[in-house]
């Protein structure tokens, strides 16, 4: 299976949007933001998948968020996914090249730390926003 390139926007519940309410992604997701904004060698090996798509997902997509956020260049999993044949060099490319129609969080950092903030209190959006991802997914967030 070939990972796709990001859709032309990140999705409505991307953790990486600057609009998409706190507390909608459990802690676990959160915490794997900020490990892609260290240097090259300490970043984690995989590429980041959009939420909206199960792993084993035949449509599977790199993340638009995780794209627009991160310098590409600087990717350790970038590198890794075009040496192992997971994304292809022009799949590359378009991660490299993506641009955010809509405002993201500077850093994986300041992503999570917004999305952990309103954990065990999500407001009434960050509720509605779950309650979509479960019916679309089948399962809690």
């Amino acid at each position: 299976m070939t990972t796709l390139p990001p859709a032309p926007r990140p999705c409505l519940t991307c953790p990486y949007r600057r609009d998409v309410p706190s507390g909608v992604w459990s802690p676990r997701d959160y915490e794997k933001l900020p490990r892609y904004d260290g240097e090259t060698w300490e970043q984690p090996a995989r590429v980041f998948i959009c939420h909206q798509h199960d792993k084993d997902d035949i449509d599977v997509r790199v993340c638009g968020g995780w794209a627009g956020c991160h310098d590409g260049d600087h990717l350790l999993a970038l590198r890794i996914a075009v040496i192992e044949g997971g994304i292809t060099t022009a799949t590359a490319d378009a991660i490299r090249d993506y641009t955010s129609p809509v405002p993201l969080f500077t850093s994986g950092a300041e992503a999570a730390a917004h999305g952990m903030r309103d954990l065990n209190t999500p407001g009434t959006e960050a509720l509605r926003a779950m309650d979509k991802i479960k019916r679309t997914r089948g399962q809690r967030p």
